[in-house]
C-alpha cells in the first residue's frame, strides 16, 4: 500500500508542475523551420548525426529532419521525445531522472506514450506550450545542446 501511495504521489507531483503553462496556439510552420533551422546549425556545426523532430500542441509532426548517416532509429526515438515534452508540458529529462534514481521512479516506464531520455523539451512562446521538440542520435545530453540551440532562436 504504502508503494502504491508513492507512485501515485510521484505521477501527481509529475501532472501538478504541468499545468502551470498552458498550451496555446500551436507552433507555425514558419516557427517550427526557425527551430529546427538553428538546432540543424548547431548540430553540423559540431559535426553531430541527429534527427530533429518538432511537434505542434497535439503532438502531432511539424517537422522533421534527418541528418545524413544518422541511425535510422533515431527517427522514432526523436519523435517519442517531442511528443512526451509536448504532452506532459516539461522536458523528458525530467523522466530520465525519475527512472534513474530507481525504485518507484520506473515506474514512469508504464506510462503510454513516455520516452524517459533526455533530449526533448516543450516549445514555450509568451508563457505557453506551442509544442515540442525531440532530438536523438548522439549522448543524450549532446541531444539536449541540439535542442537548446533549437529553441533559443525562438527568444
Amino acid at each position: 500500500m504504502k508503494t502504491k501511495l508513492l507512485f501515485l504521489f510521484t505521477i501527481l507531483s509529475f501532472y501538478a508542475v504541468a499545468q502551470k503553462e498552458p498550451y496555446g496556439e500551436s507552433i507555425s510552420l514558419a516557427q517550427a523551420k526557425k527551430v529546427l533551422t538553428a538546432a540543424e546549425a548547431y548540430a553540423l556545426k559540431n559535426q553531430w548525426t541527429v534527427v530533429i523532430a518538432i511537434v505542434d500542441t497535439g503532438g502531432n509532426l511539424v517537422l522533421l529532419e534527418k541528418i545524413d548517416n544518422t541511425q535510422i532509429g533515431s527517427i522514432d526515438i526523436a519523435i517519442a521525445k517531442a511528443k512526451t515534452a509536448n504532452n506532459f508540458k516539461r522536458s523528458t529529462k525530467v523522466f530520465e531522472d525519475a527512472v534513474t534514481k530507481g525504485g518507484v521512479g520506473l515506474r514512469v516506464l508504464n506510462v503510454p506514450g513516455m520516452m524517459p531520455l533526455e533530449g526533448g523539451e516543450p516549445i514555450l512562446l509568451n508563457g505557453k506550450v506551442i509544442g515540442g521538440i525531440g532530438v536523438s542520435g548522439m549522448a543524450s545530453g549532446q541531444d539536449e545542446e541540439v535542442v537548446n540551440a533549437g529553441l533559443a532562436a525562438l527568444k
